[in-house]
């Protein structure tokens, strides 16, 4: 069967299985997944059976975690070798030798520093390297390794213990890059040295950034290409993950997979037998592709210049008043801020409120916000608003940072509670949530009472401006105002809105709000691409574009131009419907590409501008 696998690769594009622990945990398994090969065989092998029945041609023994290092966590280091066996026999018995089946060895750093030394990793390595060998699988799948070093060490081991071909799957920082810095196609390079027969991702990310990684990577002349994408990002719902994407998104994808050249398309987190029925069914009968074009990626340089603002009114205020723009400026993941500030002084030129900056969106690290906001503050004169995440600071930390936003004259914050970190660059980091976004704009408004969380005095009164999160892309939009009211108990001055893709959507977030006592900006971020598109529908949650918009954008293709002028165009019929409904618009940057929102803040002014020149000639 082995020598078998690796001709099938050489001839046709396979289909792996998807995730193992998505489908227990949907029937309420809430425990050590691999101990479940003991207790709950059947519940395992029906697992398998769906994924075969949906097309996989290759199935991974639930033998993820089945190692010392893990297993001791739950009390059953004893039972390693028991509980890898049994994970064979049950996969063996599933596939009754209409699927490949692979031993899978899962990393166990999340991230490079680890309490775990490489001679011990390698020593747990070892234990269940032999005991999968000696059941005889057909070959072994190392998956989810975060650290290239701990790759290297095992897949070294792996290649001098057994012929049996060997899947070696890394999961990405970002796009493109390993956690180390290493890029994707050097790490590809490093593993095929070492004797991986198949290089590839897994986990963390869904299929549009892995295809986006792919694209940087040629073809591999000796070795084969696999991805096993997450089904999206996920969102927390009551305290548990749920991953939300559509089976036809998965389809589409296996062949752009495909197009990057590769041979195993599987699934991890979230994916289900639907997934894996849709990719098999998109590739199915066609052929692999043997080359393809490499893109490079080009660096950004620009310039600097400065200016300096005056005090003004809070936002809430401004915003009752008159028009008002705000701009979703991120601050960069890497070192370097020169771009960052070009965008900052190009979009205060154009006459913005208000520059907000993210707290680490998608619980990925990014250069501080607060120090690119008093960055952008002294060289560019813009305001800036600093998003508050409930997520990465204990109840010390954030009233620390609190009182250091006040110490250095920042006074408009955004209180959130910040995407769970399971899907940002660091998945074994941990998210604190001492309190919830509720409690953080109650704080802050203590805080302005001179009073901290414990009652003390502060010695001082702090003046933040407080603006609470806003998700109208929910199923019932009642019960997310709700929301909006009990955030208003607590505290806030005013909403700012995710984006909207609807104009129907915006005037039923009108309807449903008119009567509230807080101002709203409404979220529009422009589109940049089919590509884009579809991450947001597929891959964001909560988000949902309409089939006009992503026929519009697909229909540009890889004309970046074409792409930028109907990204521009959908935001500006957007804001259309909102100019007459709303005083505030915020503005989403994509990507750092500010010239898009420049310009649809000059939109905004020139209308704004159009409207008081025919009331004037009215009067």
């Amino acid at each position: 069967m082995a020598n078998k696998f690796l001709e099938d690769l050489k001839n046709k594009i396979l289909i792996g299985d998807g995730a193992m622990g998505t489908m227990l945990y949907s029937h309420g398994v809430d425990r050590c997944f691999e101990e479940l090969n003991l207790s709950k065989p059947n519940d395992v092998q029906h697992v398998h059976e769906a994924y075969i029945q949906a097309g996989a041609n290759l199935i991974q023994t639930n033998t993820y975690g089945a190692n010392d290092i893990k297993l001791s966590r739950y009390g059953l280091e004893d039972e390693i070798r028991q509980i890898n066996k049994q994970a064979v026999s049950i996969a063996k018995k599933a596939a009754a030798n209409s699927a490949y089946v692979f031993g899978t060895i899962g990393g166990v750093r999340s991230f490079k520093k680890s309490a775990h030394s490489n001679d011990e990793i390698k020593r747990n390595f070892r234990e269940q390297l032999f005991i999968l060998l000696n059941e005889d699988v057909d070959g072994i799948l190392l998956e989810t390794y975060y650290d290239l070093e701990e790759m290297k060490a095992v897949l070294q081991i792996a290649r001098k213990e057994t012929n049996k071909p060997i899947i070696a799957n890394v999961s990405l920082h970002e796009a493109g890059v390993l956690q180390d810095g290493t890029s994707l196609r050097d790490g590809f390079l490093t593993l095929e040295e070492l004797g991986a027969n198949v290089v590839g991702l897994n986990c963390r990310l869904g299929p549009y950034h892995m295809i986006q990684s792919l694209e940087e990577v040629p073809i591999p002349k000796e070795t084969y290409l696999s991805v096993f994408p997450n089904s999206s990002l996920p969102a927390m719902n009551e305290g548990r993950l749920v991953y939300e994407s559509d089976e036809s998104y998965f389809k589409e994808s296996a062949l752009k997979f495909r197009e990057q050249g590769v041979r195993l398309i599987g699934g991890c987190c979230g994916t289900t037998p639907n997934h894996i029925k849709a990719m098999a069914e998109a590739v199915a009968d066609l052929a692999p592709i043997t080359d393809k074009h490499v893109r490079i990626p080009k660096n950004n340089i620009v310039t600097v210049s400065s200016d300096h603002s005056e005090d003004l009114p809070p936002l809430q205020d401004i915003v009752l008043q008159k028009r008002s723009v705000i701009v979703e400026l991120d601050p960069p993941k890497k070192l370097g801020m020169t771009k960052f500030l070009d965008g900052a002084q190009a979009l205060h030129d154009a006459g913005i409120d208000a520059l907000t900056l993210a707290d680490n969106s998608l619980a990925s690290p990014r250069i501080s916000n607060l120090a690119a906001g008093i960055l952008a503050k002294e060289k560019t004169g813009a305001r800036t608003l600093i998003h508050i995440t409930c997520r990465d600071r204990n109840l010390i930390g954030l009233q620390s940072h609190l009182m250091g936003l006040h110490s250095l004259g920042m006074s408009d914050v955004l209180a959130i509670t910040g995407d769970p970190s399971k899907i940002g660059d660091f998945p074994g980091a941990t998210s604190v949530y001492d309190v919830s976004s509720f409690d953080l704009i109650s704080l802050i408004k203590q805080f302005n009472e001179g009073v901290s969380y414990s009652g003390k005095p502060l010695g001082d009164k702090t003046n933040f401006s407080v603006a609470a999160a806003f998700n109208p892309n929910v199923r019932h939009l009642d019960k997310a105002v709700v929301r909006l009211e009990k955030k208003i108990a607590h505290g806030a001055d005013y909403f700012i809105s995710q984006p909207l893709y609807s104009n129907q959507q915006i005037i039923d977030v009108y309807e449903e709000t008119r009567n509230l006592k807080a101002p709203i900006y409404i979220g529009i971020m422009p589109l940049t691409s089919s590509r884009n598109a579809e991450f947001i529908h597929n891959e964001i949650p909560g988000i949902k574009l309409s089939d006009s918009i992503r026929k519009t954008m697909a229909a540009a293709g890889t004309d970046k131009e074409q792409a930028r002028l109907e990204g521009l165009a959908i935001a500006k019929d957007l804001i259309d419907t909102a100019f007459d409904l709303f005083n505030g618009i915020y503005l989403i940057t994509p990507f750092l590409q500010y010239d898009l929102t420049v310009e649809l803040t000059n939109y905004i002014h020139e209308k704004e501008k159009q409207r008081a020149e025919r009331k004037i000639t009215h009067v």
